[in-house]
């Protein structure tokens, strides 16, 4: 039975001085998961850009940066289970595309008038109790999603002021 207190998904919000299609250029590509990892597992990629749900790729990843697990170097297969062109994009990952693991991760973009507020989620909600019992969840912290949200920002907009930021106040700090 499921306890409706227990939060299984984290969701992280930024706002990007990019349009929605660059971002969306990076989300999509194996490459661009590998560059803006802030996690440490993702070490290199196998496969073209996605273009639709049910499209695939390989990540070859390395567990060591997280000491939680000892899995050391291994790959995923990333499906993409929700594609709508620089609006959203969400993926799951798994041995392989027909043994998913239950979690999935996602971004959806919302055009503001200096950028994109892109906001990041990750759901583990679809994790068996039996998976659950042996890696610890969220594998991916909240921090993590945070810091990958920062390097995204500095791939599609290196630079680039973070918009609705302020001029930082040190007086404040004193």
């Amino acid at each position: 039975m499921t306890d409706p207190n227990v939060v299984e998904r984290i969701e992280v919000s930024r706002a990007i001085a990019a349009d929605p299609a660059a971002i969306f250029a990076v989300l999509r590509d194996p490459d661009g998961h590998v560059a803006i990892d802030a996690s440490g597992m993702l070490m290199a990629a196998t496969g073209s850009p996605a273009s639709a749900a049910g499209d695939t790729f390989v990540i070859h990843m390395d567990r060591d940066a997280l000491r939680d697990v000892k899995l050391e170097e291994y790959d995923v297969t990333v499906v993409f289970v929700t594609y709508e062109q620089d609006r959203e994009i969400a993926w799951s990952v798994g041995a392989n595309a027909d043994q998913r693991f239950g979690h999935v991760y996602g971004y959806r973009l919302e055009p503001i008038p200096e950028g994109t507020l892109v906001t990041q989620y990750y759901d583990w909600s679809g994790v068996s109790e039996k998976l659950k019992s042996r890696v610890p969840f969220p594998v991916v912290p909240e921090s993590a999603l945070r810091a990958t949200l920062g390097i995204l920002a500095r791939t599609v907009a290196p630079g680039a002021k973070r918009p609705g930021a302020g001029t930082p106040s040190w007086e404040r700090w004193s």
